[in-house]
This record gives structure tokens, sequence and C-alpha cells, in this order.
């Protein structure tokens, strides 16, 4: 009898999660910093005026470097912060990292509500940068388990660039698919941009 999606999704999880904790902080510094690179030259990236990132926990890709180079390319940000009462990603407007963020759940630090603009809906936004576990090279994406981020595309009426930042660890062959999971477009890792639509 085949495992079912959920156990093997946990399987893939905890071995992933196990890799990525034995890179060293200087060699998850050096990939972040080359992820982020890549990231602001994709074209995709260039032509979006409206960015939703996401501020990094962890060991994964720090977001931060690429976070700051979004401000100072005069785009507008947004920042999701978890709405505890709803279970989902409520978003929000931020340009100053130091006086918007706070730590919030898992010690991730999240837009202040009484400092940020709430978006109004989520089709503002461009460009998506997501956080993951695990991708395949056909953009399927495992994420921690909460399915905070299917929830909030599931909302979107158009549909923005979906991109994700992952060490080349984290590229697998396959990943369990259910309705609700939503592919990638792009994968940029520190060693090459995948163009998930082109490797059907």
């Amino acid at each position: 009898m085949p495992a079912s999606p959920h156990i093997t999704k946990l399987g893939i999880r905890k071995k992933l999660l196990a890799l990525r904790e034995q890179l060293s902080a200087d060699t998850r510094a050096a990939h972040s910093a080359a992820i982020s690179a890549r990231i602001v030259k994709l074209g995709i990236y260039r032509q979006a005026s409206t960015i939703l990132g996401y501020m990094n926990f962890g060991a994964e890709f720090a977001s931060e470097l690429w976070i700051q180079q979004v401000l100072a390319d005069g785009k507008k940000l947004a920042l999701p912060r978890v709405n505890r009462h709803t279970n989902q990603l409520d978003l929000y407007w931020v340009d100053d990292l130091e006086n918007q963020l706070a730590a919030g759940l898992w010690g991730i630090r999240e837009p202040i509500v009484e400092r940020c603009e709430r978006l109004s809906t989520l089709n503002e936004v461009e460009f998506v940068l997501l956080p993951g576990v695990a991708f395949t090279r056909d953009g399927a994406r495992l994420g921690y388990g909460s399915g905070f981020y299917d929830k909030l595309l599931a909302h979107m009426t158009h549909q923005p660039a979906l991109a994700a930042a992952a060490f080349a660890l984290q590229i697998v062959e396959q990943i369990p698919q259910e309705s609700t999971d939503v592919k990638v477009g792009w994968i940029i890792t520190e060693q090459e941009t995948i163009a998930c639509s082109a490797e059907e």
C-alpha cells in the first residue's frame, strides 16, 4: 500500500530541514547573497513594482539582504503577518524594516499593525517570493505544513509571478501534490535560476 501524501511529505520535510541545518552559517550567508543577486536580475522581478516577500527564520534563505534591495530599487514591499484569529496571512506595506517590524510567531519578524498600512486586496501584488522546505524542477513546493501560503494564493483572482528562493540541496525529484498545492514559476538557488514552466 503506497504511503499517503501526508506521510511522504513529513518524511521529505524532516530530511530536508536536517540537511539545511547542517550548512554552516557562513555557507548559508554566501548562498543567500548569491540567491539575492540572482533574484534582482530576474526580468519578472525587474518589471514588477509591487513585491510580496517574507522575513526568514531558522536555517532558510536569509531574505533580509534581498528585502533591503527591494526597497532600494524603489518598489512597494508587502510582508506577511500571521493572523491568529483567522489562521491566515494578512499582508502589510512596509518601507522601514527597523521601525515597522517586530518578532512575532516563531520569532519571525512581522509587520506591526499600528505602524503599517494593510493591503486592501492581494491583487495589488505583482511578484511573490515564497518560502519553502523543498521544491521540484517543475515548480512543486513543499512548505512547512501550515498551508498559510496555499490559502493566501487561493484568494488571488489574478496570478502574480511566483518565485521561490532555495538552496540547491532543497531541489528534489518528486513531491506529492494535492489539489490545494500551488506551483511556482521560478526557483532561484545559489547555482541557477530554474524556469519551472519550461521544464515540462
